[in-house]
């Protein structure tokens, strides 16, 4: 149970927190190395159990040292120190004396692989300064340090912090640091920077403006005693990890951390490992990543496509989306405005298609999304992305979406395929048309957006729509289907979109009535769906985003402790459906189902609607 620290803010796997000890500390902290040993530190190390001749020594220096720092500051429990490489059944065998170690207040403890977890507020990642330039390595420890402890837990990565590595260690989950490198740098006459480490004798003149570079110049540096001039790198070097932590703390505010660790990593190949290895542990990226964001994903690189947001959206479209009732399948460009339909090319297309459209099913293609049902145009990322327009895509570019294509084709059969399109998209239909033997219409003449490509393909659709009807209901009803299905899982459009029910409010703001019971509404802002009690009460019996409390009714916010249960599916920013003997409640999650059932503290729901059983 963690008692002292709560986690207040997320953006992936990184995220705010706070110590609530004898002052209140943010995380991403950075711990002043020389103070751990100081009682009157909020953070305080109990050293190694190598000095202390027995076990009830230990003891007594920790009783000591909690004497002086008082409850109200976080103690690292004493702990037996072993290298990285240390056979694990050694590690745990010396390591069974220090679990005799206890203490009443916030305390913090080694986390030894393969010993069972006991309750702290912090967890010591020991050894991980070995891992610098070794990905692979630092990944396999902090994931499974991730699957053992509490997610409300902080995660301390002592002797690796930089300011060019501080971004991207952060964004991977670890909560403190410490000053170590900053340090232990200056005293070798090493200046840090975000873009890199530079020895003084090889700079021209000083990068940074901090109150320590302000205070003199290169020459003068250089001609100062060597302790003079530590003083100076080494207060340096703690400005620009300091502020290199405040600008991530915005970064994780605004939800664009990701964006900025693209660009960061570039710095040192063992960085863009680290992004490129998390990436590939789809479960634990994604499963922390919200559902919705009010920013623009932006993508500028290869790596962009590799986002848990831009995976997920193209796997729910594998399995969970089912199309409408139409057997031509349109195939377009996407636009640089979003949503699509909003653009000038589009509503073009719109207008060529005329009373045609409501006959033929569109999917836009795009990059790095994949493919676009025109259903989905609204939901998070495909409304809310942008990228760097070319003209010219990559092999592995045009390999993703040429994949979501086909998997699209290979699950949806259809009679005839229309393709409006040219250059790369061109190229990717007819490499997936080849691919599945299957025939495809073009209409593009050169130009998609001319006269004759414009007639063409309002001539060669009305030819394959004639005689067909279909209401504009019906098309409204798709869409609210087809957002139900990619947000609750397969089935639950036919649930809150049943036979008799009516579509009311102009799109995009469509909301779903059967009778007088609303059951569902469209929010523009995501393109997500928020439910009524009544669209709850429908879907509740999928068993899906569901949250089970006690026989209590909540108000306002419904707090991690009151969950007993909750959907391992839910995601930050997911409608849930909170389920008890006392009420049944609607709101947005604030943190992951499995986050839910296994923290202590913080707000897991924010309530919308409340109702009461009787």
């Amino acid at each position: 149970m963690t008692r002292y620290f709560e986690v207040q803010q997320r953006d992936g796997a990184a995220r705010i927190g706070k110590f609530l000890l004898k002052e209140d500390i943010r995380t991403p902290y950075i711990i002043d190395t020389r103070s751990l040993d100081k009682s009157e530190s909020p953070i305080i190390d109990g050293g190694s159990l190598w000095k202390y001749p027995s076990l009830e020594e230990a003891k007594d220096h920790l009783r000591e040292i909690r004497q002086k720092a008082g409850e109200d500051s976080l103690i690292i429990l004493p702990h037996q120190d072993l290298t990285p490489e240390a056979p694990r059944n050694l590690t745990i065998k010396m390591a069974e004396g220090a679990e005799e170690i206890q203490d009443a207040g916030a305390t913090g403890a080694i986390y030894i692989p393969g010993q069972q977890v006991k309750e702290h507020d912090l967890y010591v990642m020991e050894g991980v300064g070995c891992f610098e330039n070794n990905a692979r390595n630092l990944l396999s420890l902090l994931f499974e340090i991730k699957k053992d402890i509490a997610p409300d837990t902080a995660i301390y990565a002592p002797n690796i912090a930089t300011p060019e590595n501080l971004a991207m260690l952060i964004y991977l989950g670890i909560d403190v640091f410490d000053n170590t490198k900053a340090i232990v740098a200056g005293h070798n006459d090493i200046y840090l920077t975000t873009a890199g480490q530079f020895y003084l004798d090889s700079l021209a003149e000083l990068p940074c403006r901090c109150s320590a570079c302000s205070s003199t110049d290169l020459i003068s540096l250089r001609e100062m005693d060597k302790k003079g001039r530590a003083e100076i790198l080494e207060k340096h070097n703690i400005n620009a990890m300091e502020a290199e932590a405040a600008l991530v703390r915005e970064r994780i505010r605004a939800g664009t951390l990701r964006e900025y660790i693209e660009g960061q990593c570039r710095m040192h190949t063992w960085l863009t490992a680290l992004m490129r290895l998390a990436d590939d542990e789809y479960n634990f990226v994604e499963s922390q990543n919200t559902i919705a964001r009010n920013n623009t994903l932006v993508a500028t690189c290869g790596e962009s496509q590799n986002r848990a947001e831009i995976v997920r959206f193209a796997k729910r479209i594998q399995e969970r989306y089912t199309p409408p009732a139409s057997d031509v399948l349109l195939l377009l460009p996407c636009s640089a405005r979003k949503p699509y339909s909003t653009s000038n090319s589009h509503w073009k297309f719109i207008n060529a298609l005329g009373k045609s459209r409501k006959f033929v099913h569109e999917v836009i293609i795009t990059s790095p999304l994949g493919i676009v049902p025109r259903e989905l145009e609204l939901t998070y990322p495909a409304a809310h992305y942008d990228t760097t327009v070319t003209g010219y895509w990559d092999a592995e570019e045009r390999g993703w979406v040429a994949s979501c294509l086909e998997n699209y084709l290979i699950q949806h059969k259809y009679t005839s395929i229309v393709a409006h399109v040219e250059d790369a998209y061109r190229v990717i239909c007819e490499m997936v048309a080849e691919k599945l033997g299957i025939d495809i219409i073009y209409t593009s003449l050169g130009n998609v957006s001319s006269p004759e490509s414009l007639k063409s393909l309002s001539n060669t659709v009305s030819e394959l729509c004639t005689g067909r009807k279909r209401s504009h209901e019906q098309t409204q009803k798709d869409l609210m289907k087809a957002v139900s299905d990619y947000q609750f899982g397969k089935g639950s459009g036919e649930i809150l979109v049943p036979e008799g029910s009516t579509v009311k409010g102009p799109f995009p703001k469509h909301q779903i009535f059967v009778g007088k019971k609303q059951l569902i509404t469209l929010i523009p802002q995501y393109g997500t769906l928020a439910i009524t009690i009544e669209g709850a009460k429908a879907l509740v019996g999928q068993g899906r985003y569901i949250v089970k409390i006690d026989d209590f009714v909540p108000r306002g916010s419904l707090l991690a402790p009151g969950v007993i249960d909750a959907d391992p599916l839910i995601r930050p920013n997911d409608e849930v459906i909170i389920t008890g003997e006392r009420a049944i409640a609607v709101g947005r999650a604030n943190m992951n189902g499995d986050e839910m059932r296994r923290s202590s503290r913080g707000v897991a729901v924010d309530l919308r609607h409340v109702k009461k059983l009787e």
